[in-house]
């Protein structure tokens, strides 16, 4: 599933195109009345057209546009949604190890804009698991109301986060998983802040000295800002990083520096660890 770096570089693809022009033409697949959550396609293709974008804003794995009127378009792109352009390709996705292929108009599409200036801009949702809604206000509506702090745009202080996970009594790859703690924050990306942070996941966030916790919040915030700027590009993220090596769940897998990798279930999700580094 996109965490939140492959999230942020679907928002800058959007803003190159959208940002400032107007919404000619709306196509919506208004046969899918899963992915158009409590809302027609037909409703949303009606509302979108004519509009001015003045904002693309995300948090956590959600996205919305800021219009000259409202109800607002609020989308979140699922296991294997994606925004694409004419122009701009498929994201090589930092969760997979299978890129995208590119075609136009896409394969899966779900909703396509027309712009005033040429330009255009498609959703596509090959399983169906991601959302397009329309809102009145998505910062104080669920789901994004429901969203704990996200750690590209409002990361707390090193002090609040300590405070906050040293509370927490689950284990420590659950609490960075609850989205309601740090949106946008996914498997490979809790499994990557531990391990660079030295601490074993299954620990308890009532477990952490101040001293570890303090290491999970410099590593969280160093992970999120080094694949943003890479615009979660696989290929650009240091080699070092347990990224690399931790797919797949094969049985001799080692890191970079030679250490044993170990695949584990913890609250439900495959887990990647490295013992001879986190305790």
């Amino acid at each position: 599933m996109p965490e939140l770096p492959e999230v942020e570089r679907a928002r800058r693809i959007i803003e190159t195109v959208v940002l400032g022009r107007t919404i000619d033409k709306v196509w919506c697949d208004t046969t899918d009345d899963i992915v158009f959550a409590g809302v027609s396609g037909r409703t949303v293709a009606r509302t979108l057209k004519g509009r001015q974008v003045l904002a693309i804003k995300r948090r956590g794995k959600q996205l919305w546009f800021e219009l000259d009127e409202r109800p607002w378009p609020l989308f979140h792109l699922g296991m294997t949604g994606q925004f694409v352009t004419p122009q701009a390709g498929p994201l090589r996705l930092v969760s997979s190890a299978k890129d995208l292929k590119h075609a136009w108009p896409p394969r899966f599409l779900k909703i396509r804009l027309w712009l005033s200036d040429g330009g255009e801009l498609a959703m596509t949702n090959a399983r169906r698991l991601g959302r397009i809604r329309l809102q009145e206000d998505p910062e104080s509506e669920a789901p994004i109301s429901k969203l704990g702090f996200d750690p590209l745009y409002n990361m707390p202080t090193r002090a609040d986060f300590s405070a906050k996970l040293m509370r927490r009594k689950g284990v420590l790859k659950a609490v960075l998983l609850d989205q309601g703690f740090a949106a946008g924050v996914g498997n490979w990306i809790a499994d990557e802040v531990l391990y660079q942070a030295g601490v074993d996941p299954r620990r308890r966030g009532t477990s952490l000295s101040d001293a570890e916790a303090g290491r999970i919040h410099a590593k969280l915030r160093a992970v999120i800002r080094r694949a943003c700027e890479v615009d979660a590009d696989k290929d650009r993220l240091p080699r070092s990083w347990l990224f690399h090596d931790r797919w797949g769940k094969a049985e001799n897998a080692t890191t970079s520096r030679g250490d044993p990798i170990e695949h584990v279930s913890i609250a439900g999700r495959t887990t990647a660890w490295v013992p001879s580094r986190q305790k």
